[in-house]
């Protein structure tokens, strides 16, 4: 699959999807938005591609968000009614955020390689991801404070999750740059590399191992980790016997278990 805005590459049962701007400083323009849901639709539905790795082409990781796509935002919604306006304003709003969840909707684990810098929407769209790792020199920022706005696609929401609400609300309400270690120190991200060339080459290690594991039961670890975020124990676990009545008289157990015993690598299917 080829997108404008989003480079594909699938090997060894891993997807590397690359933000694909990098004259723009990958700055996420409408085309890029709508990419970006289509590429994490393509990796969902792609039965060879068990995981995804999601990276930036060029110096920096994000710029976030296009600030001409928001220069020309009223032209895209202005209607003669100041109601229907404001209706069409909130249902771009609400696309977006749906752009960015696809990220959790795909059933496949997500890595976040970031490089350089991920800036206001590109943070948007790493709290996305099931796992954020970062170079050395990498920052991040919470930049719609400095634009006069209030984030609005996910940030706000999932951040908190991640990190603490305290720290979440000092780096939302400063608009604050924080570097990698930093950014290891408070969650945000699992895993510090000290270039470029050694994140991507140790986040392909890791998915890499995640491949290998069965990726029925990969796709289920994910939707119950997902589910328990935003639910109570109690119906997690009820969740989770659902699944394992329906999802654990797989191929892959048996398949595990022999593997084990010959002392051989399993073989499953995608």
């Amino acid at each position: 699959m080829q997108l404008e805005t989003i480079r594909i590459e699938l090997s060894e049962h891993v997807a590397v999807l690359r933000l694909n701007r990098p004259e723009k400083m990958n700055a996420m323009n409408l085309t890029m938005w709508h990419d970006i849901r289509r590429a994490f639709e393509w990796v969902d539905q792609t039965p060879e591609a068990r995981v995804a790795i999601l990276q930036g082409e060029g110096k920096i990781f994000t710029a976030g968000i296009d600030l001409q796509m928001m220069g020309g935002l009223q032209s895209h919604i202005q209607s003669e009614c100041d109601g229907r306006t404001r209706e069409s304003l909130r249902r771009f709003i609400l696309d977006l955020q749906d752009t960015l969840t696809s990220l959790e909707r795909c059933r496949k684990p997500v890595l976040a390689a970031i490089h350089g810098a991920c800036i206001g929407g590109g943070i948007d769209l790493v709290t996305c991801a099931d796992m954020r790792y970062a170079s050395q020199e990498a920052y991040f920022t919470i930049k719609e404070i400095d634009i006069g706005m209030t984030a609005d696609v996910g940030t706000l929401q999932r951040l908190p999750k991640l990190i603490g609400e305290g720290m979440a609300r000092e780096l939302a309400y400063t608009g604050r740059h924080f570097d990698a270690q930093e950014a290891k120190q408070i969650g945000l991200v699992n895993r510090v590399f000290e270039t470029r060339e050694q994140l991507e080459s140790g986040v392909l290690a890791i998915a890499k191992a995640i491949a290998a594991k069965s990726p029925i039961s990969i796709r289920g670890t994910k939707e119950m980790i997902t589910y328990a975020r935003d639910h109570t124990v109690a119906d997690s676990l009820n969740y989770m016997a659902t699944w394992n009545a329906a999802m654990l008289q797989s191929k892959d157990l048996p398949e595990a278990l022999t593997a084990a015993q010959q002392k051989r690598a399993p073989q499953f299917l995608d």
